[in-house]
């Protein structure tokens, strides 16, 4: 047994001397742009064969995750991971419907994001998101009458929420915790019985279906999903109600789509909401806002299923062979414009 550990304490070291190494080198030969080709050589990890069997989705039933061995399927704590392939999208619509299900679906549309995102990003969530089932969207502007009207199929319906102006683009974020724990207490909560939250500047591409539900949802970061935990962009100031000691964290998790029961996103929201007002009395302010907060979240409460980066991509990075169906693509990043 012991033989067994230290030869994979030395297998780690050796990969990680091999990226080191190639990091390098790319750096000095090409730029930083490279370094991305040579994420692909970091292993993933591998569910092991014990516990394949056991995974399961609220939605599938039993799951697959031996059609996908080249990628990690599932957790350290038995969470599945959603891959293309691992899932029968057709048993989940089916549950989903025998359930009668009302899905929710959150977007903040503030400042210049309303007139750049929005309305691809609803055209292209009624051709994709949850379909055949109830879907309400739930807007959160500063300028409800600027939210354009976008034609909605049967059992779906769009709400407008009224939210304060912030000065800064960084309070709009922070503040997004606050409106959603408020709107999940109201209306929105007696609507849907589980409710998604994403980012606005990104569009659908795929079907983004009933294997994204569960009681607690979290999304695997496209950018940091290979990388080794001790260089994920974590929160590592100390005083901080979001920080995280160097042997804490198990994923980056991107907060462009997270999600869950509407009892299990009071908590989360809850959670994140108290942490940033914590830090705004300590003068301080997380690296990476209410993502940063949402990560110490679900290192203390393990979120029951895991999306791969399909459902979320960055096509910046380029094809990866894992990556078989992007669900949701992100749009061109244009910060200068946007947020000026």
């Amino acid at each position: 047994m012991a033989f067994r550990e230290g030869l994979r304490a030395w297998k780690r070291i050796f990969w990680r001397l091999i990226l080191l190494a190639l990091g390098l080198l790319g750096l000095l030969l090409y730029g930083l742009p490279a370094v991305r080709h040579l994420e692909v050589l970091i292993p993933m990890g591998v569910c092991p064969l014990a516990r394949m069997p056991l995974l399961r989705d609220n939605f599938t039933g039993p799951l697959h995750p031996w059609a996908r061995p080249e990628v990690l399927t599932c957790t350290s704590w038995g969470a599945p991971i959603i891959w293309d392939g691992t899932f029968d999208p057709d048993v989940a619509q089916q549950e989903a419907v025998q359930q009668n299900l009302t899905v929710g679906l959150t977007v903040f549309a503030v400042g210049r994001y309303l007139e750049k995102y929005l309305a691809r990003f609803l055209e292209t969530a009624e051709q994709h998101f949850m379909v055949g089932l109830r879907v309400v969207y739930y807007v959160f502007t500063e300028r409800p009458a600027a939210v354009p009207r976008v034609p909605l199929g049967p059992g779906r319906r769009l709400r407008v929420q009224r939210v304060a102006r912030e000065r800064r683009w960084q309070d709009v974020s922070m503040a997004r915790m606050r409106a959603l724990h408020a709107a999940l207490g109201g209306r929105l909560g007696r609507e849907a019985r589980f409710v998604l939250c994403m980012d606005v500047d990104q569009h659908f591409s795929g079907a983004f279906g009933p294997e994204a539900l569960a009681e607690s949802v979290a999304q695997l970061h496209a950018w940091h999903y290979r990388w080794p935990r001790r260089l994920l962009p974590f929160e590592r100031d100390a005083r901080s109600a979001a920080a995280l000691g160097p042997a804490e964290g198990d994923f980056y998790y991107h907060a462009a789509v997270f999600g869950g029961s509407v009892a299990a996103l009071r908590r989360l929201t809850a959670h994140c909401a108290r942490g940033l007002r914590r830090d705004r009395a300590r003068g301080l302010e997380a690296r990476w806002h209410d993502e940063s907060h949402l990560n110490k979240f679900f290192w203390l409460h393990k979120p029951a299923k895991l999306l791969s980066p399909e459902f979320c991509w960055s096509p910046d990075i380029g094809r990866r062979a894992e990556i078989r169906r992007p669900r949701l693509l992100w749009a061109p990043k244009e910060y200068a414009l946007l947020r000026g």
